[in-house]
C-alpha cells in the first residue's frame, strides 16, 4: 500500500471558468480589433499580434503542464525506490561474518 499524497487535479467547473474565460477574451479582443476604425492594414498586423500572443499561451501552457508531468515522474520512480529499499530493510536481521 502506497501513502503517497494526492495529486492535486483541476476540476471540471475550474476548467469551463478558464475555457470561458480565455473565450469572452478572445472574441472582446477580436471584437475590438475588427471595429478599429483605421485602415485595413492596420488591422491585419494587430490580428497578427494577436494570433502570436494565443499561440504562444498555448505553447507555455503546454510547457508548463510538461514540466509538472515530468516533476511527477521523479517523484513517483523516487517514491518506489525508497518503498522497496523499506521493505528489503530487515533491522532484526543479524549480519553474516565470513
Amino acid at each position: 500500500m502506497s501513502n503517497s499524497p494526492p495529486q492535486a487535479r483541476s476540476t471540471t467547473v475550474f476548467f469551463v471558468q478558464a475555457a470561458l474565460s480565455f473565450a469572452v477574451s478572445l472574441v472582446a479582443v477580436t471584437y475590438a480589433i475588427a471595429r478599429l476604425p483605421g485602415d485595413a492594414w492596420m488591422r491585419a498586423f494587430l490580428w497578427l499580434g494577436l494570433l502570436y500572443v494565443v499561440t504562444s499561451a498555448f505553447t507555455l501552457a503546454k510547457c508548463v503542464r510538461d514540466q509538472q508531468e515530468a516533476a511527477s515522474v521523479v517523484n513517483r520512480v523516487d517514491q518506489v525506490r525508497l518503498e522497496r529499499l523499506l521493505a528489503e530493510y530487515d533491522p532484526l536481521k543479524t549480519p553474516v561474518n565470513r
